[in-house]
């Protein structure tokens, strides 16, 4: 087993990046950034600045240490929490991309702009995502589970480029893509369950099921 794996069994330790597919450590690392604290991960998808005050001049600057509140101390000692699991997640040549930033958001956005490109960039391949999406469909031959799998990998992309469906968008899609065959059944779960609060899974499971029984 090698160093990456066992990290990635640990749930002490944030999810290693290695410098490939990015999206999914974002996604990873994410949840694990939220499930230690939901204040860390506002702090780096925020706007928080470290303290200041203004000099005689007017200018504004750093806030020495010495005149720090309980406050200013508890937001600095945030910043630095989350720079360290940052840190700790990223290999040696992102390391050296980010390691001089002040601000933790300063070193997320640095990683988000190196794997995905400026805001253009990023509204390019979101535009490009959700035409796949729009355009999805089942093809033939094609089983339940594979259909499924194909789907989600696009909108996961998506997901980490903060483009979201909701569930019962992602419901009325998968019915929606299901060969011409599969309609009597569509129309069956369409008036015997709520497309409002059906979750993806569920019908998922159903339709697998179906699949078995009249493969």
């Amino acid at each position: 087993m090698n160093l990456n794996s066992r990290e990635s069994q640990n749930i002490s330790k944030p999810p290693y990046f290695d410098g490939n597919n990015y999206s999914h450590w974002k996604a990873k690392i994410t949840i694990f950034i939220q499930s230690l604290d939901y204040n860390l991960w506002d702090l780096i998808v925020g706007c928080l600045n470290l303290p200041t005050i203004r000099n005689e001049n007017g200018e504004t600057i750093s806030k020495p240490r010495s005149s720090y509140n309980d406050e200013d101390r508890k937001r600095v000692q945030m910043n630095a929490k989350a720079k360290h699991i940052i840190i700790c997640a990223i290999n040696s040549s992102d390391f050296n991309r980010v390691s001089s930033w002040i601000l933790a958001k300063e070193m997320w956005d640095r990683l988000e702009v190196t794997y995905e490109g400026t805001n253009q960039v990023k509204e390019a391949k979101i535009s490009m995502l959700v035409h796949d999406y729009e355009i999805f469909t089942m093809n033939e031959n094609e089983d339940i589970k594979s259909m499924f799998t194909r789907l989600t990998y696009i909108t996961n992309a998506l997901q980490s480029l903060d483009k979201i469906y909701s569930n019962s968008e992602m419901v009325r899609k998968i019915l929606r893509c299901l060969l011409r065959a599969w309609m009597p059944k569509v129309t069956a779960i369409e008036e015997a369950k709520d497309l409002n609060t059906l979750p993806s899974e569920d019908l998922l499971g159903s339709l697998m099921t179906i699949y078995v029984e009249e493969g």
